[in-house]
């Protein structure tokens, strides 16, 4: 049987199946699952593609018969260690070749980065995995909304699948929250999974916005919540690089879109999510 593209993604599932109900997946990949939620419309565009998976896993995650890491290991997955940390950051990887599928756990980080005696405080070791930690990563574990997958010629799932993704509200908002540590082409793509967000929920932008109101606003720090709005305003008050660099990173994707299409569909759904009642 030919490969898709979503096979990998379906052998992580496995491996984590029996923590599907306690982590959420976040990053481009729940931008891609939210197509199967029953109130996301129909586009005619294809996701953006990567190949990366992040998974974000609460610091006191369930204890199960085994760990991630051996289940990983089990489903064809190894580790790429990255830097000097310890634990090091860890890619868990199908194949060996660059650019190839991999996992990446994310924790949120909690306190100033630092350990008492002054070492960063960037990763941790969680069910058997080296997970990153994370300012902001919190806001996509609450609250997270459930997909259900289930087998088709497109997701080749044994049976039907549940998993959890960050809620859309909380994803959007994480984005501009970190808008300030992200590179050019971080943003740029950050850009164009707001405005697909966006446009995928379109028609009950008003469920977005009580998300904003109800689970994801009051979770944050006033000062936080005030930074949503202000990096909203920055980032989508005029044309800029990151909008035009969205918009060709679209248009070599095949989809036809200017940059003043991606400015308007993010300056009005956005007016809309964050509205106060």
């Amino acid at each position: 049987m030919k490969k898709n593209e979503f096979d990998d993604f379906v052998r992580l599932l496995k491996a984590l199946e029996p923590w599907l109900h306690s982590i959420v997946i976040v990053g481009g990949w729940a931008n891609r699952l939210y197509r199967f939620h029953g109130l996301a419309q129909e586009i005619e565009y294809k996701p953006l593609m990567t190949f990366d998976t992040d998974v974000a896993v609460p610091k006191n995650l369930p204890p199960e018969h085994e760990d991630i890491g051996q289940r990983l290991h089990q489903n064809g997955f190894t580790e790429r260690f990255l830097g000097d940390h310890q634990p090091p950051v860890t890619q868990y990887r199908l194949g060996d070749e660059d650019g190839g599928f991999y996992a990446e756990f994310l924790t949120p980080l909690e306190g100033n980065g630092y350990t008492r005696d002054g070492k960063p405080d960037q990763t941790v070791r969680i069910a058997g995995v080296s997970s990153q930690k994370l300012r902001y990563l919190q806001v996509l574990l609450q609250s997270s909304w459930t997909v259900t997958l289930k087998p088709s010629d497109e997701v080749r799932v044994e049976k039907e699948t549940a998993v959890q993704v960050a809620n859309p509200t909380a994803f959007i908002v994480q984005k501009l929250l970190i808008r300030d540590k992200r590179d050019k082409a971080q943003l740029a793509k950050d850009v164009l999974y707001i405005h697909d967000t966006i446009e995928l929920f379109g028609a009950r932008l008003e469920i977005l916005n009580e998300l904003w109101q109800n689970s994801v606003r009051p979770n944050l720090h006033p000062n936080h919540a005030a930074m949503v709005r202000s990096s909203a305003a920055r980032l989508f008050s005029g044309l800029n690089d990151s909008i035009r660099n969205a918009s060709q990173i679209a248009r070599a994707a095949g989809r036809r879109m200017t940059a003043e299409d991606v400015q308007a569909v993010c300056r009005a759904g956005l007016n809309v999510i964050l509205a106060d009642s």
